[in-house]
């Protein structure tokens, strides 16, 4: 006769069992359910609560678990449900029954919330330096092709000439925003739950001072009950990955557009593009279109969290489990996609003398055109009536503006003078010389400062 569970006269069903089973992606937090214990174990020594002997023999036997978990030969097993039966199971076979003192003092609910948290502020810590990598990426890019002018666009239309690497400095400044996201994440996910116990605390004189020095904890939770139900650090790490991913989808979809025929402004490198099955001349942007497909699945675990918890009552339920799949795949796709578009954008040649040229077109200076009669006297919005018509004019002539003649500059304002022709894109740039503009030199300015930027996020990493 099979051993029942507990106060239960039927075993399990099988399929109940597995459909309860969360080892199948929860194995993952075996070093911080590891960790946690060892700590754990200590602090029971610590305060008496179990023999210092017996805290050795029970921190030995996980240590070696750990080992067998990195070496492949653990034996997960889907009936002990989680990693923690499957890492307590293991280490009661291994030291005997003094394993099972480990379980004092602490619930399953207090020891999955600090393992989620140990993997959070990690978690954080790998995107961080992800994101430093990326922007890296972009200042080099940015720094190699200081001096390319591409069009600007509004409504995917020409607007107005910017140097690409104010272009992709857009981009840093979006990327800047996420680090701030992620590192205010890290605040509230670096709170020592343990001590919590089922929700209600513990009965037994622990020391959580010592569990938070000891897994390098600034905070401790305030309340036992919110402790072991709050989910909001893992749900502010889903927001910012999906606000970061909605970024990168941003460069991706232009990178597919400058990267197309009709565009032609970049070229990608071989190692980051792919072929077709039946069209042997083209040269697919694949691993951008992936990015952009991938943001759609970070958004959908973010909402599916935020679904699961809008209705749950204090303090554990079991849906709670759910946050766990989709919040790994989370934490997956967004770091794959940070070091792959960091490899592509290392990578990329810039076509300069395509980008110039479409600067030029379009009519792309009517703007400067239009402060140019402002500082003759005119008004703007009788200057931008005027312009209008000169646009008007020059399409019907199919000509340029530096092609027109300053007579027919003159049938549109008398204040048109010869110096129009010295408004050039180059001129148009060298304009723009305020704070975030396009000039030359602010752009100079902003592609050191970045560069400071990262200096300082990876020295202040490393202290």
């Amino acid at each position: 006769m099979s051993q029942l569970r507990g106060r239960f006269q039927k075993n399990a069903d099988k399929k109940a069992a597995e459909y309860t089973a969360s080892i199948p992606f929860d194995w993952r937090l075996y070093p911080y359910d590891i960790a946690g214990s060892i700590a754990h174990a200590r602090m029971l020594a610590k305060q008496s609560i179990i023999s210092p002997d017996e805290s050795q023999i029970i921190i030995e036997g996980l240590t070696d678990i750990r080992k067998e978990i990195e070496q492949g030969i653990f034996q997960f097993k889907t009936e002990l449900e989680d990693i923690h039966m499957n890492i307590e199971a293991r280490l009661i076979e291994k030291v005997g029954e003094v394993g099972g003192k480990l379980h004092t003092a602490r619930s399953r609910n207090d020891q999955v919330a600090l393992d989620l948290r140990l993997f959070t502020r990690q978690a954080i810590r790998g995107t961080l330096a992800r994101l430093r990598d990326f922007e890296q990426s972009l200042v080099d890019l940015a720094e190699a092709n200081q001096e390319v002018i591409i069009p600007g666009y509004t409504h995917l239309q020409r607007a107005q000439p910017v140097l690409l690497a104010h272009h992709l400095l857009a981009y840093f400044e979006m990327i800047q925003r996420d680090c701030s996201r992620f590192k205010d994440c890290l605040k509230r996910a670096d709170v020592l739950p343990l001590g919590s116990g089922a929700l209600a605390g513990v009965s037994y004189n622990i020391d959580r001072d010592f569990l938070a020095r000891e897994l390098d904890f600034p905070q401790i939770s305030q309340n036992s009950m919110d402790a072991v139900a709050d989910r909001d650090f893992v749900i502010e790490y889903e927001a910012a990955a999906g606000i970061c991913m909605m970024h990168l989808s941003r460069l991706a979809e232009e990178i597919i557009l400058w990267s197309s025929t009709e565009f032609s402004f970049i070229e990608l490198d071989d190692a980051y593009a792919t072929s077709s099955s039946i069209m042997p001349q083209k040269k697919n942007p694949d691993i951008t279109e992936l990015v952009r497909g991938k943001t759609g699945r970070v958004y959908g675990h973010l909402i599916a969290l935020l679904t699961t918890m809008k209705a749950l009552p204090l303090a554990y339920n079991r849906d709670l489990q759910e946050d766990k799949e989709g919040f790994f795949d989370t934490v997956d796709t967004l770091l794959s996609s940070l070091e792959v578009l960091t490899g592509l954008i290392s990578t990329l040649r810039v076509k300069a003398e395509t980008t110039a040229l479409a600067a030029a077109q379009g009519y792309a200076l009517a703007t400067d055109l239009a402060d140019y009669l402002v500082k003759k006297g005119e008004t703007f919005r009788h200057a931008h009536d005027i312009i209008s018509r000169l646009v008007n004019y020059a399409l019907t002539q199919d000509k340029s503006f530096s092609e027109l003649s300053l007579k027919e500059y003159q049938e549109v304002s008398p204040l048109f003078k010869d110096d129009v022709y010295s408004i050039t894109v180059e001129s148009s740039l060298t304009a723009r010389d305020n704070t975030g503009g396009t000039a030359p030199a602010r752009v100079a300015e902003a592609l050191s400062r970045a560069g400071d930027i990262i200096r300082g996020d990876k020295e202040s990493s490393e202290n």
